[in-house]
């Protein structure tokens, strides 16, 4: 390997720009390098005027993300130019660092290191080597093996009362249009110890709502032993003072037990929200994706879990257009949908990604085909979530409050149990009663009105 030769001159005043892309999953992987960098002496700066490192932890999910990262790295790279900035490094890392460093490498030559998914640990080091002229290569990509713990630094980004918490990195499930596997690597998960100790941690800095998410949740703990599986980390969960909501991600139907359904149903901290990836309710199209389950059990689970936990507000994710798809496996899907009555539904058109089986299928749907059914089953689902919605008229519910709403300083806005951070919709408040609210503070109103996905109430 040839060592990189510097015509810089050395970090002087540390400071550091940092732009997260993608999912909740990759920005917890961001605050684990911010707090490495924290320790190491750098200062983070909103301004990339400013700073002499420029960090952009990448996504290359799907065809617009990797477009998005392309974008900002290139946008970021003007201020190596002194007439600019005062950019010593521009640092590439994340997911198309991992998919793509060869390319990176070649066409963008303004990049000065590469990090892949499983070396983000190693970001002061790697900066550390390349501020001396000691860095051997410019990419940093390994099968990802690395996970954090709760003896790694992290600086939580969410605000104060919020956090997510990674309980696991990768996935043995190899769905056929999915490249996080190649990108993340098999599954490691966290012990049961490990992540109650970091819940502390968070608890003991103002959080009290922790969102747990990991690339498959159902799949914790399989790679440790009996006492480290989901069931034992809810009820760990339970016991950690501060924290009053608890929220799963990626929860998928295959694995969903009696067991966790009653912790769920009883539990005074564990919310009554699950985000449960179905992807179809067609059995052929799931087959051709690869899913172990077919459309009737996938309705069978969340039929039983209206059932088990009433109230329960549910989050999915379908794919439309994937290959092979026939106006008959779409109206499967639309009824599907139909009858399941998902709360929050975030719909993907499919797109070809290199490196997965799915781009070798044939019978690809035609484009406009796809934004066709795009539009039908939105439509859909957005007359199923006014619906739902309509049952919170006249209940009194519990709302985390998160500031002055975004258009107008004379609203509060929040969110109630059913609703995650940026994903959901809010808790629009129009009436404080005369009362002195703060932001992070759970208080009770009173729903009085309802729109397509938010709630406008009143504090009592």
């Amino acid at each position: 390997m040839k060592t990189q030769v510097l015509d810089q001159k050395k970090f002087t005043t540390k400071n550091i720009h940092f732009t997260s892309l993608g999912c909740s999953k990759n920005l917890v992987d961001s605050e684990v390098m911010l707090g490495h960098l924290g320790l190491a002496g750098f200062k983070v700066t909103p301004r990339p005027d400013d700073a002499e490192v420029i960090i952009i932890n990448t996504c290359s999910f799907i065809e617009a993300s990797k477009k998005e990262s392309i974008d900002t790295i290139l946008e970021m790279a003007d201020y190596k130019d002194p007439s600019l900035g005062n950019c010593q490094a521009l640092v590439v890392s994340g997911c198309m660092a991992q998919r793509y460093s060869e390319q990176l490498e070649a066409e963008l030559p303004e990049v000065d290191l590469i990090i892949g998914t499983g070396e983000y640990n190693r970001i002061t080091p790697l900066l550390k080597a390349f501020e001396e002229g000691k860095l051997e290569a410019k990419s940093h990509v390994e099968i990802p093996k690395f996970i954090h713990t709760e003896f790694d630094p992290r600086i939580n980004t969410s605000p104060f009362y919020t956090a997510w918490l990674k309980i696991s990195e990768g996935c043995n499930r190899n769905c056929t249009f999915c490249i996080i596997p190649t990108l993340r690597g098999r599954l490691r998960s966290r012990s049961v110890e490990s992540l109650v100790a970091e819940a502390q941690k968070l608890s003991e800095s103002g959080v009290r709502e922790l969102n747990l998410v990991s690339q498959d949740l159902s799949d914790y703990g399989s790679d440790l032993d009996e006492n480290n599986k989901l069931f034992q980390l809810l009820g760990g969960l339970e016991e950690v003072e501060g924290v009053d909501w608890i929220r799963l991600f990626y929860f998928y139907p295959d694995e969903l037990t009696d067991e966790v359904i009653a912790k769920m149903a009883t539990s005074q901290k564990i919310c009554r929200y699950l985000d449960m990836p179905v992807q179809h309710f067609s059995s052929s199209v799931l087959k051709r994706m690869n899913r172990k389950i077919t459309g009737e059990k996938i309705l069978e689970r969340v039929l039983k879990l209206r059932v088990e936990i009433p109230g329960i507000v549910l989050r999915t994710s379908i794919i439309v257009g994937f290959p092979g798809e026939t106006e008959e496996d779409f109206e499967t899907l639309l009824e599907g949908v139909k009858k399941a009555r998902f709360n929050h539904l975030g719909i993907f058109r499919y797109s070809d990604e290199e490196g997965t089986p799915a781009f070798r299928l044939k019978d690809k749907v035609a484009q406009e085909v796809i934004e066709e059914r795009f539009d039908r089953l939105h439509e859909v689902q957005k007359e199923i979530a006014r619906e739902l919605n309509q049952a919170f008229l006249g209940q009194t519910i519990e709302v985390l409050i998160e500031g002055e709403h975004e258009e107008t300083e004379l609203l509060i806005q929040g969110r109630h149990f059913g609703q995650a951070p940026d994903i959901d919709g809010k808790v629009i408040i129009n009436d404080l009663d005369g009362k002195q609210v703060q932001i992070g503070d759970l208080i009770k109103v009173e729903i009085t009105d309802v729109l397509d996905y938010d709630l406008i109430g009143r504090v009592i």
